[in-house]
C-alpha cells in the first residue's frame, strides 16, 4: 500500500495543540534529535550564529523551532499548504524567525550550495523517489556541509512496533492507516549507498530507541492504553515513551554525512565502511560508527 501523506494537509493544527495527532513528535524524538545534532554541532565546531539550516519536510516547524532556539538561520519547506500555514503562525507567536516555503524534496527551490546544514527528520520513508530526494539535498548543500538525517529501519521489530502496534491493531493503534509502509523503510546500508551515489559520504548513525528498558513492550503497551481511553494527551505521551540515543537501529535510527566535493571525470567514487568500523569515541558509547 503507498504511504498516504494526505494526513498532513487535514485543517487544524496537528502539530503543537496537546492532543494534535502529530503533536507526540515533539516530546517523542526530538529530545533524542537535539542531543545528536548538538554532539555533532560540538565535535564539527560548528557556530549555529553562522550556519544556514535547510528543514526538508518541516511539517508543522517542530524541529525548525528547535534550530532557530540555537541561533541557526533556518528555512524550512514542505509540501503541505496547512502545515506550513501552522508553522508560520506558531514562529510568529513564539517571537522566532523561520523562513517557510512550499516545494518538494524531489525538486527543492533553492540554488545550488545554498546551505551549511540540510536536516530532513521522519520524512525519507514517506518520500515518493528517495534517489531523487538525496540527489536534490545533496545539491543545496555547500561541499563540507552537514546531511542530517533520521528515519525508519526495515526489520522485523519495525514492523510490529509501527505498522502492527501503532497502525492496525484496534485496541492499540494511534496513527491512520497507510500513513507508513513497511517497504518503504530503509535499512541504514541501503540508505548510506544511496547517499554515497550524489556526493554524500556518510559519518555514522546510531539508534534512537524508547526509554522503557528491558520491559519496553510491556510498558508501551500501557501507554498505548492509557492514551487510547483518554487518559494521556499525546504530548504526554511522548514524553513518558521518549527515545534515546542508542545502539539499538532496529527501529529508528539517526545520522549524519557530510557533502564531498564534485568529483573530476573518471575519477574512483567514494568509499564507505560498513557498521562495525572505528568510531569517535565520545559517540561510541551510543553505537555510533564513523566511516
Amino acid at each position: 500500500m503507498p504511504v498516504d501523506n494526505t494526513i498532513y494537509d487535514r485543517p487544524g493544527d496537528l502539530w503543537w495543540h496537546e492532543d494534535g495527532l502529530l503533536a507526540a513528535i515533539r516530546t517523542l524524538l526530538n529530545p533524542g534529535r537535539m542531543e545528536y545534532l548538538r554532539q555533532v554541532f560540538a565535535g564539527a565546531g560548528i557556530d549555529p550564529a553562522t550556519t544556514t539550516v535547510v528543514d526538508i519536510g518541516c511539517g508543522g516547524g517542530l524541529l525548525a523551532e528547535e534550530l532557530a532556539r540555537l541561533g541557526c538561520r533556518v528555512t524550512g519547506v514542505d509540501p503541505s499548504a496547512a502545515s506550513l500555514a501552522v508553522a508560520r503562525e506558531h514562529a510568529t507567536s513564539g517571537g522566532l524567525e523561520v523562513e517557510y516555503l512550499r516545494g518538494t524534496g524531489e525538486a527543492l527551490p533553492f540554488v545550488d550550495a545554498a546551505f551549511d546544514i540540510a536536516c530532513c527528520c521522519d520524512v525519507l520513508e514517506h518520500v515518493r523517489d528517495l534517489e531523487r530526494v538525496i540527489s536534490e539535498t545533496s545539491r543545496v548543500l555547500k561541499p563540507g556541509g552537514l546531511y542530517l538525517y533520521d528515519t525508519i529501519n526495515r526489520t522485523v521489530r519495525s514492523r510490529l512496533v509501527l505498522i502492527e502496534l501503532l497502525q492496525e491493531w484496534s485496541w492499540t493503534r494511534l496513527i491512520p492507516p497507510n500513513l507508513h509502509d513497511w517497504h518503504q523503510f530503509i535499512r541504514p546500508s541501503d540508505l548510506v549507498s544511496i547517499m554515497a551515489r550524489h556526493g554524500l559520504r556518510s559519518l555514522g548513525y546510531t539508534g534512537l530507541s524508547p526509554r522503557a528498558g528491558p520491559l519496553e513492550l510491556l510498558r508501551l503497551l500501557r501507554l498505548l492504553r492509557r492514551r487510547k481511553q483518554g487518559r494521556l494527551t499525546q504530548v504526554e505521551l511522548g514524553r513518558q515513551a521518549a527515545m534515546k540515543l542508542s545502539a539499538d537501529t532496529s527501529i529508528l535510527y539517526i545520522g549524519h554525512a557530510v557533502r564531498t566535493p564534485a568529483r573530476p571525470p573518471g575519477a574512483p567514487g567514494p568509499r564507505t565502511r560498513p557498521p562495525g568500523g572505528r568510531g569517535s569515541r565520545r559517540l561510541r558509547r551510543h553505537g555510533l560508527w564513523l566511516t
